[in-house]
């Protein structure tokens, strides 16, 4: 395990089209929110939460408010980069399911000579809450949350960005609806 490597897991979000909080939703293994804080330790030993530290204190790690609520994804990995101590630092949401430590430990080593790793889908789609970020993103980070921007993609817009291609799209696939949780655990 690498010292100089964090994980930290967004549960902050609104689940509007879930009708109920991600983090808490059991999918047959215990709270996703648990179960990917779980994965993430196995590449980076420290995790914490970013979300409300009431709600979520008893998935059974560390858990830090967002700096400012209300501000989204981006919100929450500006928060985290503000937060951590680490040089490097895997930031991903807590409703993908199908992800393997081995996903983290690859963006992690391709990372190396850019601010962050971006998993990209043939089709061109980005993951950007599920990579790696280098603490000092956190500032390009802030003054674009500070100039109005909200989408993760054009946060990066100042920082070097490795993408790397993705050979299994399902792996990252998000739990948004009760539907996405029939599908995934229909297999």
């Amino acid at each position: 395990m690498n010292s100089d490597r964090a994980g930290w897991v967004l549960v902050g979000g609104r689940s509007r089209r879930m009708g109920r909080d991600k983090a808490w939703l059991d999918t047959g293994d215990g709270p996703l929110g648990a179960i990917i804080a779980n994965l993430a330790a196995r590449s980076c030993g420290v995790v914490t939460l970013v979300g409300d530290p009431i709600k979520y204190a008893e998935l059974g790690y560390p858990v830090i408010p967002d700096r400012i609520d209300g501000l989204g994804p981006l919100g929450g990995i500006e928060t985290a980069l503000g937060a951590s101590t680490a040089e490097w630092n895997l930031v991903v949401a807590c409703d993908m399911p199908s992800l393997d430590a081995a996903i983290f430990d690859a963006l992690f080593a391709e990372a190396a000579g850019f601010d962050c790793a971006v998993p990209r889908h043939p089709d061109g789609k980005l993951e950007p809450l599920c990579a790696v970020y280098n603490k000092r993103c956190h500032r390009a980070i802030a003054a674009a949350l500070n100039s109005g921007v909200r989408k993760v993609t054009d946060g990066l817009q100042m920082v070097a960005v490795r993408y790397v291609q993705t050979g299994n799209e399902g792996s990252f696939a998000n739990l948004n609806t009760p539907a996405d949780v029939r599908k995934h655990q229909n297999g």
